[in-house]
């Protein structure tokens, strides 16, 4: 999931309305459609996949790197989700909205790259049709998500895709950035130290390994290491 909102702050008990006159892309059409750009020569669009503990710096450098260097054409993903829309919020535009009902047949259908169930009934997931279609309108696609997310998505890619995990230079310096934020209570921060100790043995199935001690260093390697990937044929 893309951009995903802090889950502990939801609202557990909406779910989406019935949504009339817009169809989710469909995974068979989709697959027809990038074989004909392909036999036509057209080019499709790569994947890039970020993952990293809590507290890394990761959707820092994404953000960075989405806001300066536009000649790479990246866009987020646009996930689904089962909750209800908020505010301004337009179906296929921040999400696709779907009832938990759907989001359940979709999944047994296979049709997420990468799913969660962030309470019950509340789901987020990212659809293999979606990504396809925007990388079949020349977009390299940008994955801001954990770390099974992004094993997911690259065993699912392979070649097509980057993964780059955002390390933190020690566990110590990361309990600093966590107490520095001022946001968290110290149980959740334990919590956080303990997850970020599992997802630290995900690091070697990542193509890359960028070491964030030095925040604009971090950027300048990141930016090195998608432009060689984006510049292969």
């Amino acid at each position: 999931m893309n951009n995903q909102e802090n889950s502990s702050k939801e609202d557990a008990s909406q779910t989406p309305p019935p949504l009339s006159g817009f169809q989710l892309p469909n995974n068979r059409e989709t697959k027809r459609d990038v074989k004909a750009i392909e036999a036509g020569g057209g080019t499709l669009g790569k994947l890039l996949i970020f993952s990293a503990p809590s507290g890394s710096g990761k959707s820092t450098i994404v953000q960075w790197l989405m806001a300066h260097h536009p000649e790479f054409h990246l866009a987020f993903s646009i996930s689904c989700t089962s909750r209800a829309p908020r505010g301004t919020e337009q179906n296929g535009m921040e999400y696709f909205f779907i009832t938990p009902e759907e989001f359940r047949l979709r999944i047994s259908n296979g049709e997420f790259l990468e799913h969660e169930e962030v309470y019950k009934d509340r789901f987020y997931g990212t659809l293999k049709s979606q990504v396809e279609k925007q990388l079949e309108a020349g977009e390299n696609v940008i994955f801001d998500v954990d770390v099974k997310g992004g094993c997911n998505i690259k065993k699912f890619y392979g070649d097509r895709a980057l993964s780059v995990f955002v390390q933190p230079p020690s566990i110590e310096e990361l309990r600093k950035r966590l107490n520095g934020r001022g946001t968290d209570t110290l149980e959740v921060i334990e919590d956080r130290i303990a997850r970020a100790a599992f997802e630290l043995t995900f690091a070697p199935k990542f193509d890359c390994i960028v070491i964030n001690d030095d925040l604009s260093k971090a950027e300048e390697e990141t930016y090195q290491i998608v432009r060689s990937f984006l510049d292969k044929p």
